[in-house]
């Protein structure tokens, strides 16, 4: 029940009482830093199996390498302004709650809409892939199909909904089966790596700077950036677990940035050995890169079975990250309340299964590389929010307590920034329709803050009682 009402920039704010706040909260101290980083390496891991290697036809090895590399180095950069922010300010809203105190309920909810359509869209894809894969593997004869889908998501809400600890654990549990099957791989790849597969694209002669290393030219590293960005997409989602950390200030920041340079890692191992095994050119268009690169042997059939852990561990863990933030935004006001209420186990019930039947109705298209182009440009559109958050609260509140700090400042994080804003653009470049679908659902999450939800925000939610809290300071000031 509401009982208090205020105003404050075009905003209206209430306070909600104890039994409201109550029926909102979740599980504190499920996890360490070893989850957490275990977390973060599941939101990424299904793209080193699958995905990337189409991005070898549009920049060959060399464009998709450079983007690699300049990727990698954007995501690095973000995870250690994310780490200070989310060390400063540890609540679920992760990005959201970063981004609601530097630029207000609408840059808030701008980049709390981006991080959901990444998350709620990224499942229905990997869902789509799992089919694939499931039928690929001629599993008691079961071919892919819409029963297949609708199978993973109620299966894996299931599992969340038992509660956050039990739910991690068995993530980081799929997890290290993905991982044991990438250093299968690595090891049997090597024994079969020619530096002369890694250019055996043909230049393309009319294609400005083409090149043996560029067979696109330049224009190919531009149009290989959103393929580069799924070795790391969703790695920035590990804040979203801050209440149910423990000493999150500390163990936040420490799991983020050990999960991105275990990444980054696995990330240039596929790219260079599964490319110098196969060849580019036959990579390019693989719908399973690393068994196609290891040939017909045991080893190849070892891969075949992991890699579908692999997709069933990021589809696991996105899973979480877009029922927390779900849950954040419901709890605040900017969704319906109902979609944050959480179960005996501390579990957000609704935040969970709503998203699900929308991710499941996505899937049914079946188009899994576009679902996946529409969360990279939600994933980019979020980094350039986070970043612009990291600048402004770093120049205006100076003061913060920020138990880690960003080497760097932001220096760092705005050169993130400057190569999120190039990702955003090339996602319109590399798949125009996929970016105006997003840009669809963007707007009409927008409008229904701008027309309703914006007048019944919950003042004394954890993310809406940072930003107040600092603005009450400010004008003290």
């Amino acid at each position: 029940m509401a009982i208090t009402t205020k105003k404050a920039s075009h905003e209206d704010f209430h306070n909600e009482d104890s039994e409201y706040l109550a029926k909102r909260t979740l599980k504190s101290g499920s996890a360490g830093w070893l989850l957490l980083a275990g977390l973060g390496v599941s939101y990424v891991i299904s793209g080193d199996y699958a995905g990337w290697n189409n991005g070898l036809a549009e920049g060959g090895f060399g464009g998709l390498l450079i983007a690699g590399v300049v990727i990698a180095g954007m995501y690095l950069a973000m995870v250690l302004g994310m780490a200070e922010m989310s060390s400063a300010l540890p609540a679920a809203g992760g990005g959201y709650t970063f981004a609601r105190r530097a630029l207000g309920p609408w840059g808030g909810f701008a980049t709390g809409t981006a991080i959901l359509i990444e998350y709620a869209i990224a499942p229905a894809a990997i869902a789509t892939f799992i089919g694939g894969y499931v039928e690929s593997l001629n599993l008691f004869g079961i071919t892919d199909g819409w029963w297949v889908y609708l199978a993973v998501y109620a299966i894996f809400i299931g599992i969340h909904l038992t509660g956050a600890g039990e739910a991690l654990k068995a993530m980081f549990v799929i997890t290290a089966i993905a991982l044991v099957g990438l250093v299968v791989f690595a090891v049997s790849a090597w024994g079969l790596f020619d530096a002369s597969n890694l250019t055996d694209i043909a230049a393309d002669p009319g294609a400005a700077g083409s090149s043996s290393f560029l067979p696109f030219g330049w224009f190919g590293i531009w149009a290989a950036v959103p393929f580069a960005i799924w070795f790391f997409l969703a790695v920035e989602g590990v804040p979203l677990a801050a209440e149910e950390a423990r000493e999150p200030e500390k163990n936040v920041p420490k799991g983020i940035i050990i999960s991105m340079l275990l990444l980054i890692v696995t990330g240039a191992a596929v790219l260079f050995l599964a490319t110098g095994a196969l060849g580019a050119e036959a990579l390019s268009t693989s719908g399973n890169p690393l068994v196609q690169a290891l040939g017909d042997g045991g080893a190849a059939k070892a891969v075949n079975y992991i890699g579908l852990a692999g997709l069933v561990a990021s589809f696991f863990s996105i899973m979480y990250a877009y029922s927390r933030q779900t849950f954040a935004l419901s709890r605040a006001g900017y969704l319906p309340t109902r979609l944050s209420v959480t179960n005996s186990r501390k579990a957000p019930t609704l935040a969970l299964i709503v998203p699900g039947v929308i991710g499941f109705i996505l899937s049914l298209t079946g188009e899994g590389a576009m679902l996946l182009n529409m969360a990279v440009l939600g994933a980019a559109v979020s980094y350039v929010l986070m970043m612009v958050s990291h600048i402004v609260l770093r120049k205006r509140e100076p003061g913060m307590v920020r138990p880690y700090r960003t080497p760097g400042g932001i220096v760092t994080t705005s050169f993130a920034l400057v190569i999120a804003i190039a990702a955003v653009i090339a996602t319109f470049l590399v798949d125009p329709t996929a970016a105006m679908w997003t840009v669809v659902a963007f707007g009409a999450f927008m409008a229904y803050f701008g027309f309703y939800s914006r007048h019944h925000l919950v003042a004394n939610s954890p993310d809406e009682e940072f930003a107040i809290l600092a603005k009450a300071e400010e004008e003290l000031e």
